[in-house]
């Protein structure tokens, strides 16, 4: 048997994955998500793969290959590292085989990708410097408004009467979440909103690539169960039939595949 692990360095958290393959399809035998919180990254780097390795019942010697993704220079014990896009691509057939679109959506960027049954990418876009449709930019409006991180995606689907700001730049948006407050709306209707303007650069990004379904969502906000709905109402109204989903490791989808990416290379090595 064959263990990888793959670790995802991303802006707000550290993920990683360790595989075990054996002849049958890879087993996942451990998945750890470490938020950094403002601590040193090659530290939290070392602690999600010591988690991942005990969660997992193996120690680092029994790991034949670590690759890294991401950030991945901070991983200074690893042997190989891969583009985040494949590894997203990777990832996200390895959870969904159907998938023939993945929408990885991070705390610093966002990107949406075409592929094939064998996860090779056939088209790619991705969103500019601004931080509007990212996750960084979710949070930060989630934190003015008092609201913990884990409830946005609820009290967002539990919007009456959402209110957009005026525009995509993250700062004016901020702006008008500050003015929104003043005016009484709703933590509810202010990140349906929020949620909503991101959706719609989102949904840009499909169309941009020409996107198949069924897309799978992946990254720090594959969970925000606004969001996702957001996407699917946006894409619907763009006139996109477009099936859109998470699955409940989407946010380990970048680990994952360079775990996968990992044994690969060492096939390749030993040919």
């Amino acid at each position: 048997m064959t263990l990888t692990a793959g670790i995802d360095v991303g802006a707000s958290a550290v993920k990683t994955a360790i595989l075990a393959f054996d002849g049958d399809a890879p087993r996942v035998l451990a998945l750890v998500t470490e938020r950094i919180r403002k601590r040193e990254l090659r530290a939290v780097v070392a602690g999600s793969f010591e988690r991942a390795l005990a969660r997992a019942g193996v120690t680092t010697a029994d790991v034949a290959y670590v690759a890294a993704t991401g950030a991945g220079e901070m991983v200074e014990f690893r042997r190989g590292q891969f583009y985040g896009m494949t590894s997203h691509a990777r990832g996200a057939t390895f959870l969904v085989p159907e998938t023939r679109t993945v929408l990885d959506v991070g705390a610093l960027h966002a990107r949406a990708i075409r592929v094939d049954e064998r996860s090779r990418v056939l088209a790619y876009k991705m969103t500019g410097q601004c931080a509007s449709g990212t996750g960084q930019f979710i949070e930060n409006i989630a934190r003015y408004l008092g609201v913990p991180i884990a409830e946005v995606g609820e009290r967002s689907l539990r919007a009456l009467s959402p209110e957009l700001p005026s525009g995509i730049c993250a700062v004016l948006a901020e702006t008008d979440v500050i003015n929104m407050v003043s005016r009484g709306i709703t933590p509810e209707d202010i990140l349906k909103g929020i949620h909503v303007s991101v959706a719609n650069r989102l949904v840009r990004l499909l169309a941009s690539i020409q996107a198949e379904s069924p897309v799978l969502m992946t990254g720090g906000l594959a969970h925000d169960q606004g969001l996702l709905q957001a996407v699917r109402d946006q894409a619907e109204a763009s006139g996109l039939t477009l099936s859109v989903e998470a699955h409940e490791h989407s946010v380990l989808a970048g680990a994952i595949g360079a775990a996968l990416w990992g044994e690969w290379r060492l096939r390749k090595l030993a040919a």
